[in-house]
């Protein structure tokens, strides 16, 4: 069972927070301040801590600050609590070494995922460096050779970027500054014609990397990027990035066959969206958008008609009456922007 500190101040918050952490099978320990929770975290040694920002006594950050400093303690994933007055300075807080944030108030769902990948992230760290001897925070630019290599780099030393559902990344023509590496949430790539439509290009979900217009020149983006959902993002400049693919050869023999299988999606869709049938276009998408969404297929998919629509290649009242046949076939379920999926092999079978 692991163990998590939990450093809380408003003592309802710290009582309901450690009971639902209980109910999920975590042991957890509770420290009314940052003074009480260093003593707490330097005796017990926690698997995890989850911390207030502001805080009487010591607040969160001299909290994490003295805990870096503390070899047996610096190495502890560390979570901030923030209230949404405090999102400002959640860089702050990340820039000082926290592993992640979570905005008050917070559902089980939000608190329960992040814990569960910072617990994962430290569980694999710790794999590699018993067996390479080798932290993954001291990788030399020189030994990054493949795509998680390059991955790692980037949450070790890359900027954070947060974006609101719906809210947009970059447009298009704007000037390419970073390359992108997707934390949580999902993003959607797309071009408007002449006409007005959108058309999504590309969808990228978590560990994916978006925002490379060019390998070997600083060109505008050609397409506009917007968050699906809420989005945490590492960027790394394009300089940096560049310069990184001129040390290592390696990674960017990786980075060409990403590309390219990049294209031959992009060629999968375009022959999809012209040859295929309605109903064929209609349940790809539905997969597509379940691939790139959930972590199950079956699991309620949160997206506009229209972008289901312009991923597919067809109007929405076209769409819509696609949905409704599969509504009428027992294949999905649909209720306001969501879909769930009743009958996966079904659906494969259409698409």
């Amino acid at each position: 069972m692991k163990t998590i500190l939990l450093i809380e101040d408003d003592l309802v918050l710290r009582e309901n927070t450690a009971e639902l952490l209980e109910h999920s099978q975590y042991k957890v320990i509770t420290a009314s301040n940052g003074k009480t929770g260093i003593v707490i975290a330097k005796k017990q040694l926690p698997d995890i801590i989850v911390c207030d920002i502001m805080m009487p006594v010591l607040d969160g950050y001299d909290t994490l600050t003295t805990l870096s400093k503390n070899k047996n303690t610096k190495h502890i994933p560390f979570i901030f609590l923030s209230a949404k007055t405090e999102h400002k300075d959640v860089r702050k807080g990340m820039n000082m070494g926290a592993d992640d944030y979570i905005t008050k108030p917070f559902s089980e769902e939000e608190l329960i995922s992040a814990i569960e990948s910072r617990l994962a992230k430290a569980a694999i760290l710790k794999d590699l460096n018993t067996k390479f001897k080798i932290s993954t925070k001291e990788i030399d630019k020189n030994e990054i050779n493949t795509l998680n290599d390059l991955k790692n780099f980037f949450d070790d030393n890359g900027t954070i970027f947060s974006f609101e559902k719906d809210t947009v990344i970059y447009r298009e023509e704007d000037h390419s500054n970073y390359i992108y590496l997707i934390n949580k949430g999902t993003v959607k790539c797309y071009q408007i014609d002449e006409q007005g439509k959108e058309l999504v290009t590309a969808l990228y979900k978590e560990d994916d990397l978006f925002g490379y217009t060019s390998f070997t020149n600083n060109l505008p983006h050609k397409e506009t990027a917007t968050a699906i959902d809420n989005v945490k993002l590492v960027g790394v400049s394009t300089i940096q990035f560049n310069r990184i693919l001129n040390d290592n050869p390696k990674v960017a023999l990786e980075l060409i066959q990403l590309l390219t299988a990049d294209l031959l999606g992009i060629k999968s869709q375009l022959l999809e969206m012209a040859y295929a049938s309605v109903n064929k276009k209609t349940a790809a998408t539905i997969l597509k958008f379940a691939e790139k969404i959930n972590r199950k297929p079956e699991d309620p998919i949160k997206i506009s008609r229209s972008d289901l629509a312009s991923v597919a290649g067809i109007a929405t009242e076209t769409l819509i009456r696609a949905l409704t046949s599969f509504k009428k076939q027992g294949i999905i379920k649909a209720e306001g922007r969501n879909i769930r999926v009743l009958d996966l092999e079904k659906l494969k079978q259409m698409g």
